[in-house]
């Protein structure tokens, strides 16, 4: 049983099970707030659950891509709450969790999953199908693209406003099943270079 929490997009979080699926999820798609909801969040999906902490084995992140600010609150919260209940931390794409939930629920065939990666740009991974581990295959991205500017692709174009914390766990409850672990780096995925960068430093003159 995994505890999923993602802030790529809104914040979302998750208690979810591999056999039992999503047992409890909240979450808001309000982009500006991850900090100040994300506790609390967690507390309302482990009482909807009825779980405590110390039944989980582990706690799964979505690494992005999405903005700095927000997609680094989910990483840090889900890191300390590891870290709390001495539980590993697993990384997941937080576009591999839209595929996953767009397949599960009837999708089939290629598609693109396409969110807002802010200064008019959109962050899109292309896949094509679920392999034999019922996860989805990401042939390619993420990477950022220009709004007026996506690939066009065969297949469904998503456009995800919110990514399900439930399908950040069950993407990590699978591909642990299947002893895939880790499906990504523990680095989250901005896709951009930082703004600030660090100083050459002066030159003393003596």
């Amino acid at each position: 049983m995994l505890l999923a929490i993602d802030t790529s997009t809104g914040t979302s979080v998750a208690v979810v099970d591999h056999d039992a699926g999503v047992i409890a999820e909240v979450g808001t798609a309000d982009t500006m707030r991850h900090a100040e909801v994300v506790g609390e969040l967690i507390r309302e999906a482990l009482e909807s659950a009825n779980v405590r902490p110390a039944r989980l084995s582990g706690v799964a992140a979505g690494m992005g891509p999405g903005p700095f600010t927000g997609l680094r609150v989910g990483i840090a919260a889900a890191h300390a709450f590891a870290l709390g209940i001495r539980k590993p931390f697993v990384p997941v794409v937080s576009h591999d969790a839209v595929a996953f939930t767009w397949y599960r629920d009837g999708g089939s065939g290629p598609m693109q999953v396409v969110t807002d990666a802010r200064r008019r740009e959109f962050a899109v991974s292309a896949y094509d199908g679920v392999d034999a581990d019922r996860l989805p295959i990401r042939v390619h991205g993420p990477e950022l693209h220009p709004r007026d500017a996506v690939p066009e692709r065969t297949g469904t174009r998503l456009d995800a406003t919110i990514v399900s914390a439930g399908g950040i766990g069950m993407v990590a409850e699978f591909a642990f099943a299947s002893g895939r672990l880790p499906l990504t780096g523990d680095a989250p995925l901005y896709l951009r270079a930082p703004d600030v960068t660090p100083s050459a430093g002066k030159r003393v003159l003596r």
